[in-house]
């Protein structure tokens, strides 16, 4: 397993990823670097150590300053930015959904529901220390038993702490299971609801068409002003951001199976490899370059 880096003398960026993304991690300072509003298909966990980085997510403002960690569910839409003239220094760990399932079938003897990680930051020294630790193994000239040893132990305390808070933010239960890609269908859904399903359904299936706003509000049923209001009110991006998501992920998994860039920007819908190469920095924080580069 190697890492691939990118960056300047102010700002650098070291990434890492196993075989079959189930695993990524990153390294990286960033001083005028600011991520476009994204999310990811895993849990990313990670802390900060130097400086601080604020951002926005789930409705609310937030800064993580050094020795502070972040918690995002999948799916969560966020940002982030420098907070202080100085730059910070983090680390960030992304685990897919079904490892996480599989880690905590080990811990608990039984299958059990995805945690659900209701506040994206805190200030927990001894998980940020957790946290630390594993980056490195993973990262590191660990073994395939070491890796699996950190990877399990951090997910049984992390759930620990997401159980813990889920009992002082809310209800008994709130934290049994992660919050779903898409609202739940049900008999009692709102109109706006399944407009925004239906809106999602479309995207998914037309990611690297040229979709329209006229596209959209067929799909939904209603205006196009009614169809965008009520997709990003579920879903937290406007549908061109859902949309560039999708294409960014097909992208990520095309470079991993060795595809050019050029050719995986076209066959997920980007005008060209200059115009994913700039989304993809805004959103991951390297290069597709850097990122292939980092291939286990």
């Amino acid at each position: 397993m190697s890492s691939g880096s990118t960056g300047t003398q102010r700002d650098w960026a070291r990434y890492w990823r196993a075989g079959g993304q189930l695993i990524e991690a990153m390294h990286a300072h960033f001083s005028s670097h600011v991520y476009h509003r994204h999310s990811h298909d895993s849990y990313s966990f990670g802390m900060t150590e130097t400086g601080a980085q604020a951002f926005t997510c789930r409705g609310g403002s937030h800064v993580s300053a050094a020795g502070m960690i972040m918690m995002f569910n999948p799916d969560d839409p966020h940002d982030g930015h420098c907070a202080t003239g100085q730059g910070f220094t983090y680390r960030m760990i992304h685990i897919a959904p079904g490892l996480v399932t599989d880690l905590l079938a080990d811990v608990t003897g039984t299958p059990s529901g995805l945690p659900l990680f209701p506040r994206p930051v805190a200030a927990d020294a001894g998980l940020a220390r957790t946290l630390r630790s594993l980056h490195a193994t993973l990262t590191g000239t660990s073994t395939p038993l070491e890796r699996h040893e950190q990877l399990t132990g951090a997910m049984a305390r992390l759930t620990r702490h997401a159980a813990a808070r889920g009992r002082a933010a809310g209800p008994p239960g709130a934290v049994t299971a992660a919050p779903p890609a898409h609202p739940a269908a049900s008999p009692a859904a709102s109109p706006a609801t399944g407009a925004a399903l239906r809106i999602r359904d479309l995207l998914h299936d037309c990611y690297a068409s040229p979709l329209t706003a006229d596209d959209l509000a067929a799909a939904a049923g209603c205006s196009r002003y009614a169809a965008y209001r009520a997709f990003s009110a579920a879903f937290g991006l406007a549908p061109s951001e859902y949309q560039r998501q999708l294409r960014l992920r097909a992208a990520r998994r095309l470079l991993t199976t060795g595809l050019p860039a050029a050719q995986a920007a076209a066959a997920a819908g980007f005008a060209d490899q200059a115009h994913l190469t700039r989304w993809f920095r805004r959103c991951y924080g390297v290069t597709p370059r850097a990122y292939t580069q980092a291939a286990g």
